[in-house]
């Protein structure tokens, strides 16, 4: 079993994946006349609407994972992105690799303050939510339609995470 080192999430390490959604540097403004602080633009949402795609909205509730996490199979979303966004204070893992055909050696993984949320980019591969301690439920933003839109693959290896890594690469 391979072991994969723990990242803290940061919008330049997870570029090359699609878009961190956080607050801290984000472009933003008062609207509403000034009531309001309005945090612009914080995700690239791609539905593929001229291939009949149209923008979803769900909740995901995330269980918690058995410990150590193991890392089995990936999948991806060949026609949009899906952005997942914490409802509340929310640890979570975040396991990816470039968009194409599968390369394990360009597997990444990545630890959130909790409160951040990821939009992967269509095509990226990435392993389905990984909730730590307690249930969590997120706000997912992707593509509906009528065409299939993931593909999943089993890995020839399987890859372990651990608590104790990501705690000593958040720091």
């Amino acid at each position: 079993m391979k072991t994969l080192t723990l990242e803290p999430l940061t919008r330049e390490a997870f570029a090359p994946y699609g878009d961190v959604i956080e607050l801290d540097g984000a472009r933003h403004f008062p609207i509403n006349g000034g009531t309001t602080e309005r945090f612009h633009d914080l995700a690239r949402v791609e539905i593929g609407a001229d291939e009949g795609g149209r923008p979803l909205i769900s909740v995901f509730r995330g269980q918690p994972r058995p410990q150590p996490v193991e890392i089995s199979m990936m999948e991806r979303h060949p026609l949009g992105s899906q952005a997942f966004v914490p409802l509340g204070d929310v640890e979570y893992l975040i396991v990816v690799a470039p968009a194409g055909e599968f390369d394990p050696s360009g597997l990444r993984a990545f630890h959130t303050k909790g409160w951040q949320g990821v939009n992967y980019a269509r095509g990226v591969w990435h392993h389905p939510l990984i909730v730590l301690e307690r249930e969590g439920d997120f706000i997912v933003v992707d593509r509906g339609g009528s065409q299939p839109n993931c593909d999943e693959i089993d890995l020839s290896e399987r890859y372990v995470l651990t608590r104790a890594a990501a705690i000593g690469q958040a720091a």
